[in-house]
């Protein structure tokens, strides 16, 4: 073989690998986005930056982690990397995937309690930085409300007779949710619907720290007020997915729809009525009311990158005032972490965000500590929260399960 033909093997083997010199690729889970940051978000970059290429490159979520995973190992990854909250990146830092970003330029531009979701357990190192949160809680169909006279419910028990009032009406499905697809009961229901049970931040610190057990009355409670949920959702909610929700919703047939500001943006294009929002509802009147606001992207750099200068460009401008409000305004229900003033433009986005005015603000329950072990409280919370809501398992009993779970390899819940 001689030396161009060797030349030209090389050269194709390197252009297979999702990286490439001299072009800036970016990882994320997003594929919802790529117009977005294609139209928008790059365009702005390169009115700044004409001379650095860039390429938003999204894999489906559901395969984004163990993708992800294994092409950084080889060494095929791109530049810059879209970080999950907690434990999956952190995994990535350990590994020795991500660059340390501590003192970098931009990150100053950020609380501290933003860059919880992206340090070591002791926060000395940071390995992301943080791009956006979400905010949990419930669109409603306002045209269904006034017609049927009734109000956003304030309270669990007003929640329920707000459903009962649907229900009875015949003519619409009172929430639109689903358990086929199993991570929104515990990602959008759960977490968020529990979060006043146990009072936000307080109940999942108590957890971490082994003061508390999910055998606790107050988790019960949240795990209580789910089952009662059932008689509400539609008779195939067993094989109704996220997307069939969505659609229910959007097409003006369900009432209700359990969700996050990230589905904001979809409804402004598929529904043709207005709606609304409202908080995850407490347990009695008088209750704090919680949300979960969720720390949901953060944005690393690839420790392989060839291209690091460049990335570490695109990082600063990801921390400007700029971007932070391209990309809360349009990318609507994602909330900028950053220190800098933003007006927020859509109505209902505006309207989530007010909340943190007047609630308590936690993330979901599991994202930090709580899915180190086996078994894997994720996977359990995902099909134990779908048999809550289908009516196939009692409360106490689901408690009793992922408590011992939990236990079996949690020390501080061995006591």
């Amino acid at each position: 073989m001689n030396a161009f033909a060797r030349s030209a093997i090389m050269a194709a083997l390197l252009a297979a690998g999702t990286a490439q010199a001299g072009i800036l690729t970016i990882e994320s889970w997003r594929v919802d986005d790529k117009a977005l940051w294609e139209e928008v978000l790059l365009p702005a970059f390169n009115k700044k930056f004409p001379a650095i290429q860039v390429k938003f490159s999204p894999t489906t979520p559901t395969e984004y982690d163990s993708s992800l995973t294994t092409r950084l190992a080889n060494g095929t990854a791109g530049d810059l990397i879209t970080c999950r909250p907690f434990d999956v990146s952190l995994a990535n830092y350990k590994k020795g995937s991500l660059d340390k970003l501590d003192g970098k330029a931009g990150m100053e531009n950020f609380p501290a309690s933003a860059k919880v979701a992206w340090q070591t357990d002791n926060a000395k190192d940071a390995f992301c930085m943080p791009m956006a949160s979400v905010i949990h809680g419930f669109f409603y169909n306002k045209k269904i409300f006034k017609e049927l006279g009734i109000n956003p419910p304030k309270t669990m028990d007003e929640f329920l007779k707000v459903s009962e009032a649907i229900k009875k009406s015949g003519k619409y499905t009172p929430i639109a949710l689903g358990t086929a697809d199993q991570w929104e009961s515990n990602q959008i229901v759960f977490t968020s619907v529990g979060a006043p049970y146990w009072k936000g931040e307080a109940g999942r610190k108590a957890l971490i720290s082994g003061k508390a057990k999910f055998t606790d009355p107050q988790f019960v409670a949240a795990w209580d007020a789910m089952s009662k949920w059932t008689p509400y959702l539609s008779k195939d909610a067993s094989a109704q997915t996220y997307s069939d929700s969505q659609n229910l919703f959007a097409m003006g047939k369900a009432a209700i729809y359990p969700t996050g500001s990230w589905d904001i943006a979809y409804f402004n294009k598929e529904a043709n009525f207005e709606f609304g929002a409202f908080p995850p509802p407490v347990a009695k009147a008088g209750d704090k009311c919680e949300i979960s606001d969720h720390t949901d992207i953060g944005m690393g750099i690839n420790s392989k990158s060839k291209n690091k200068e460049d990335a570490y460009k695109f990082l600063s401008w990801l921390a400007s005032q700029e971007f932070a409000d391209l990309y809360t305004n349009k990318v609507t229900g994602f909330f900028s972490l950053s220190n800098h003033l933003i007006t927020v433009k859509d109505p209902v986005a505006k309207q989530m965000l007010e909340w943190r005015k007047s609630c308590g603000s936690t993330i979901r329950l599991n994202a930090q500590v709580l899915n180190r072990g086996e078994p894997s409280m994720e996977n359990q919370l995902w099909s134990i929260n779908s048999q809550v809501l289908s009516g196939k398992l009692a409360p106490k009993e689901a408690a009793a399960q992922v408590q011992a779970g939990f236990a079996k390899w949690y020390k501080p819940q061995q006591k």
